[in-house]
């Protein structure tokens, strides 16, 4: 028998053929999977689009909306987006440095079984429903003294935290040892070892974490229902007080009869996308720059 046969023969015996057909079999399927979310989403926008471009324009940023107006009132939700922008730039606040810390103690300073508990811990918090969240911080905070904006930033910031935390604490992961041990060995403190040495080498991963968590919690209408819902029509700043926010607005235009509340709720639908959309991508960016940072570092 010559050797190219026994070298077919050999990789016949072992299945080489077979494994070669299943291998592609399971490219082929995770492609069409791959495929088949990218059309989703691609529907999703497009549908989105088609329907708000035509009310997108600069009164529906500029302009509070005017109730039972039958005119010509330029009308627009303003004072929802100046709502959102204060609640999760108070959400944000509040998150961010409890998340933070929470990573640095269990990556750095905590115990194996502590560590292990924590982190069960972020994750049943990161599954708990966003409407269970709100109920929580309506009787926490609700029941006895009204509606807020801080009530609804404490329940967004309550769904940021472990986002902010689990992805810290990977970026914390990725830190060569060696930086720690080089400078634990100068006698430097630990604490200051992780000040000084550790945490710069992980801004971009805390701030990839910290905008994929405001994308996450932007577009969330359950907890703001239970804690920021008895608005105006009015355009104000004032946490102590309810504030509209954008998904609250397209919740209440869409079930509007007038069709002109319609198209406002699908253009504020199109800007929210498009937030979410700009947010994911500078995250993306701010990802790589950082893991290319801690890669070099190495």
């Amino acid at each position: 028998m010559s050797t190219h046969s026994l070298t077919k023969a050999t990789l016949r015996a072992e299945g080489l053929p077979r494994r070669r057909a299943v291998n592609r079999l399971m490219e082929l399927t995770a492609w069409l999977a791959a495929a088949v979310a990218v059309a989703i989403l691609g529907v999703v926008v497009w549908s989105v689009a088609r329907r708000g471009a035509g009310a997108l324009d600069l009164d529906l940023l500029t302009k509070p909306p005017v109730p039972f107006d039958f005119g010509s009132t330029p009308s627009g939700l303003s004072n929802a987006f100046a709502g959102s922008l204060v609640i999760v730039g108070l959400a944000t606040l509040m998150a961010l440095p409890v998340g933070v810390l929470v990573a640095i103690y269990v990556n750095e300073f905590a115990r194996p079984w502590v560590r292990t508990a924590v982190g069960l811990a972020l994750d049943v918090l990161n599954g708990i429903p966003a409407i269970v969240i709100g109920i929580f911080v309506f009787g926490l905070f609700v029941t006895g003294h009204g509606q807020s904006g801080y009530a609804a930033a404490f329940a967004l910031a309550c769904l940021m935290l472990p986002l902010v935390a689990r992805s810290t604490i990977e970026v914390l992961a990725l830190v060569p040892g060696s930086l720690r041990e080089a400078s634990l060995g100068l006698g430097v403190p630990r604490w200051r070892t992780t000040l000084s040495i550790v945490l710069p080498q992980t801004v971009g991963g805390i701030v990839t974490g910290t905008v994929l968590a405001v994308a996450r919690v932007a577009g969330e209408t359950a907890p703001i229902l239970f804690t920021s819902a008895i608005v105006g029509p009015q355009l104000h700043w004032d946490p102590h007080h309810a504030l509209q926010t954008v998904p609250v607005a397209i919740f209440e235009l869409s079930e509007s009869p007038d069709p002109s509340d319609h198209a406002r709720a699908w253009a504020a639908a199109l800007v929210l996308l498009l937030f979410i959309l700009c947010t994911s991508l500078a995250a993306r960016r701010l990802a790589a720059r950082s893991r290319a940072g801690i890669v070099s570092s190495r």
